[in-house]
């Protein structure tokens, strides 16, 4: 089984709220389990960003928040856009 780490890519609000750009977590789990880790990680302001976020894994938008994702992902998390 591959277990290539997953990189986890933050935009905007989720940048300013996990307090960094990126990070790599380990493999082996769902969007849900993913964000229950980085909430333990980053705390509440995280936890509000990722109930309302949108999620690509590899570019593409995902649905399926229990769905394993594929190892060596990129996970894309990106909050609801103010338009103007």
């Amino acid at each position: 089984m591959d277990l290539t780490p997953l990189t986890v890519r933050y935009f905007a609000g989720a940048r300013a709220a996990a307090g960094r750009t990126e990070e790599v977590v380990p493999a082996g789990r769902s969007l849900d389990d993913l964000s229950a880790e980085l909430t333990q990680r980053h705390g509440d302001r995280l936890a509000a960003v990722l109930k309302v976020a949108s999620f690509l894994v590899d570019g593409v938008t995902c649905h399926d928040r229990q769905a394993p994702l594929p190892a060596g992902a990129t996970i894309d998390v990106l909050p609801p856009f103010a338009g103007g």
